[in-house]
């Protein structure tokens, strides 16, 4: 097998994808490709050995704690979370107080919370690698994931489109967007005008875009956003930290929803050129206190459970990129 060609990221931080070049970006993803492949051999390796990792979540999380703990033991390193209740991060402590003791103890640190500035305190002080899984702006992990499970069903993604559906101006989009564009995606926000991404961000994107031969288009019309989607994406329509918001979003947002006439919409459902992607949890369906109270959101059933549907994939490749982001920045390989 073609070995991935090295990538020169020891010792730097990821607080966005802006932190990496285009073609640093591509290799993560191919060596996360390579990573995945020997795992399902059966294949284990101990390029981590020795390495402790911190991680630091203010947030909760299923995918993202098990991928990071899961990565680091395949490869032999070692984690240790820490949540809000264990450690005085912003409370008793400041965050770069917080930064430089981990900083002495740690190889790096996974953070997940609230504040971007947060995660960049943490970059300036510890000493050590940072990394960013998830703030209220940006969430450059999933990206990577995302994109991952693109290139596996497509295999090039240059030229492809994407649409995402829903809150357009959430961490997940936001990501999505700079990945994409620096992919050569085309990608395509479909949002309420209340919900539309910060315009500097989305100038930042059309920069790229216009490098990479692809575009960035807002739009509140889902019905003709989706058109040529090769993906259509969407995530929860209330983020961590918005319940009190949920009432106003859900009326907002409905006619967003991604359901089987929006992905027909696409064009590209009858010629299998089409998969629908969602960072999860998903309310799809009533077994989730929130969806027996109000049915699916921003998903229907049929579309979450379709054979076009690659939640599980992408739920599993957030633990390869995360393993191929962790031996990158920790050994250089």
């Amino acid at each position: 097998m073609t070995q991935t060609p090295t990538i020169n990221l020891a010792g730097r931080h990821l607080l966005t994808l802006h932190d990496l070049s285009n073609a640093e970006m591509q290799r993560i993803i191919d060596l996360a490709a390579q990573l995945k492949q020997e795992r399902h051999s059966g294949l284990r390796d101990s390029r981590l050995t020795g390495r402790n990792v911190a991680i630091v979540f203010e947030k909760s999380s299923t995918r993202t704690r098990c991928a990071i703990a899961v990565a680091l033991s395949d490869e032999g390193g070692q984690s240790e979370y820490l949540s809000a209740q264990d450690i005085h991060l912003g409370y008793k402590e400041s965050v770069p107080d917080t930064a430089r003791v981990l900083g002495r103890m740690f190889d790096g640190i996974m953070y997940r919370g609230f504040a971007q500035a947060t995660v960049e305190q943490l970059a300036e002080f510890s000493g050590v690698p940072v990394w960013n899984a998830l703030t209220d702006d940006y969430h450059p992990t999933q990206a990577l994931a995302d994109l991952l499970t693109v290139q596996e069903t497509f295999k090039d993604l240059k030229g492809l489109r994407l649409a995402y559906v829903g809150d357009g101006r959430n961490n997940v989009a936001n990501s999505l967007m700079l990945g994409c564009v620096k992919a050569g995606i085309h990608f395509v926000n479909c949002t309420p005008t209340e919900l539309k991404p910060a315009h500097t961000l989305v100038e930042d994107a059309r920069a790229i875009a216009d490098q990479t031969g692809s575009s960035v288009t807002i739009t509140s019309d889902p019905m003709k956003g989706v058109r040529g989607a090769n993906v259509v994406y969407t995530d929860v329509w209330v983020s961590m930290g918005e319940e009190d918001e949920k009432d106003a979003r859900l009326k907002l947002l409905r006619p967003y929803q991604v359901n089987m006439d929006l992905m027909r919409a696409t064009g590209n459902l009858d010629n299998n050129r089409v998969i629908f992607l969602h960072c999860l949890p998903a309310f799809h369906d009533t077994n989730t206190k929130v969806t027996a109270e109000s049915g699916a959101l921003e998903v229907t059933n049929d579309v979450f459970e379709a054979p076009f549907s690659r939640v599980f994939d992408e739920a599993e490749n957030r633990m390869h990129t995360i393993k191929a982001l962790l031996i990158a920045y920790l050994t250089g390989v």
